[in-house]
């Protein structure tokens, strides 16, 4: 049985973080004196309290982080973290209504993307930039983050960094978890400071490319601009911005071993190679049938479709070009990618490139199991065999995500919605990928969605954030049991 008290001390914390980083908007309110920095004082104010108050209430508590007390707190605290996080867009007046501010910001913190806001333009810089740094808090985990803080209240992080960063194969950088994520975070913060200084050298302003930097880095989306990236009709733009999605939907162990010039490991990694293929084979028929079918040029038809293929497998959600108005067979090969997501280990969302991967070689093994029916054929990979655990596990997910998939669809479809946009939503929400097909495409937003479909929709996001079982194991009556 999960230890409520647990729960909200570590909350509490949490929520504490929060409303230090909701203060942080004040600054750029001020310099662009656009009058709400009292909302963001409240915003962070209210937030903080909070937190305190759940953290001094438990302060005399015997604190252990179990495994369930990590699924507890994990989900939990993101819901809390969305739902505190909804102030500022309230307060500033900028998104009227507790639906849509929380689904902006639960899809902010779940690195989504998907908007609900048709005039991204006339928000303020301060409420752009907490809408950016919700996305940027939420791409590398807010209880990674905290795994740092957590050793201070005697508590250990294992747990929580295993139901943080669930996948197949969870790398470590270091035996403890709280240098492990130490690591992570320079990483993060490296990428995040380079992207920045390379957008700033282009056309892009400070502001912005702070915001974009953000954003990318978390495989977020959320843009300053209302047509996204394709505000900016700049090639440097463009391809800086392909770099970053490439590196933030790659292992950040591989990444890790990258900076210390150790690319032989990198191209070693069989996921690595497989995330590479895709990239390269799905930009190259995009962009063959740009050229031959709507008679492009060479170049921009293969800045388009690098930059959707990228922007789409590693789940960020930016867009250069509205790809439901190319060929169909082009739109089914972006849809295609939609169910791959970006690398185990990434801030990228979506079923991963691993399981995919593991996937195909299992199928491929079983198929040699039927013609050699006593041979023992083990799925390899990176050359090292994978326990029938592993693979019995990511079959399982991908059982239970086209499950969660289907059955969704059908959910949007009741709910009065066509099948197309049914389709896209899901798989943009499932997969925290933002823009889908439909009347959810990349030209459009989820604004026009019931307000039933956009809280189901902010539930698709946290099972597809926290990569469903973290969720769905709470619903277990087994869970809740001694």
């Amino acid at each position: 049985m999960p230890n409520p008290k647990t729960a909200i001390r570590i909350l509490g914390m949490l929520l504490i973080v929060e409303g230090f980083f909701m203060w942080l908007s004040i600054p750029v309110a001020l310099i662009y004196r656009e009058g709400d920095a009292i909302a963001f004082l409240l915003s962070g104010a209210i937030t903080a309290l909070a937190g305190f108050i759940g953290y001094w209430s438990t302060r005399n508590a015997h604190l252990e982080v179990t495994k369930r007390d990590g699924y507890v707190i994990v989900t939990s605290g993101w819901l809390a973290f969305s739902f505190f996080g909804t102030l500022p867009f309230l307060l500033t007046g900028a998104i009227p209504g507790f639906t849509n501010a929380f689904f902006e910001t639960i899809s902010g913190f779940t690195t989504t993307g998907a908007s609900i806001l048709n005039d991204i333009e006339s928000l303020s810089h301060g409420v752009l930039f907490w809408r950016s740094l919700t996305q940027w808090l939420g791409g590398m985990g807010i209880i990674v983050l905290t795994l740092v803080i957590l050793p201070v209240l005697g508590i250990g992080g294992m747990q929580l960094f295993a139901a943080e960063v669930p996948g197949p194969t969870p790398d470590k950088l270091h035996p403890r978890v709280k240098e492990t994520a130490k690591r992570l975070w320079s990483i993060y913060l490296i990428f995040t400071g380079a992207e920045i200084l390379l957008l700033w050298i282009g056309p892009m302003n400070l502001f912005d490319s702070i915001c974009h930097a953000f954003t990318t880095m978390a495989t977020g989306g959320y843009s300053t601009k209302q047509a996204s990236i394709a505000h900016w009709d700049s090639p440097y733009i463009h391809y800086v911005i392909i770099v970053f999605m490439f590196l933030a939907g790659t292992n950040f162990t591989l990444s890790y071993f990258g900076l210390h010039l150790n690319f032989k490991k990198v191209f070693r990694n069989e996921e690595f190679r497989y995330y590479l293929g895709f990239i390269l084979v799905f930009s190259v028929l995009i962009a063959l049938g740009l050229i031959l079918g709507d008679g492009r040029g060479v170049e921009p038809s293969f800045r388009n479709a690098l930059f959707q293929v990228v922007s789409i497998l590693t789940t960020t959600g930016y867009a250069t070009d509205d790809y439901i108005l190319w060929m169909p067979v082009l739109t089914m090969l972006i849809l295609v990618l939609m169910f791959v997501g970006g690398s185990a280990g990434s801030t990228g969302g979506g079923p991963k490139v691993m399981r995919i991967m593991i996937l195909i070689k299992n199928s491929t093994q079983e198929l040699k199991r039927l013609i050699h029916p006593n041979a023992v054929i083990p799925v390899r990979m990176n050359k090292n065999a994978v326990s029938n655990e592993v693979v019995t596990n990511i079959l399982a997910f991908l059982a239970f995500y086209v499950v969660i998939a289907v059955t969704s669809m059908v959910i949007m479809s009741f709910l009065g919605n066509d099948f197309e946009t049914s389709v896209g939503a899901v798989a943009a929400t499932l997969g925290n990928i933002g823009p889908g097909i439909g009347a959810v495409g990349p030209a459009e937003n989820f604004h026009d969605i019931a307000i039933a479909g956009k809280w189901f929709l902010s539930l698709l996001m946290l099972v597809g954030r926290l990569e469903l079982f973290t969720v769905i194991v709470l619903f277990s009556p087994a869970f809740w049991k001694e």
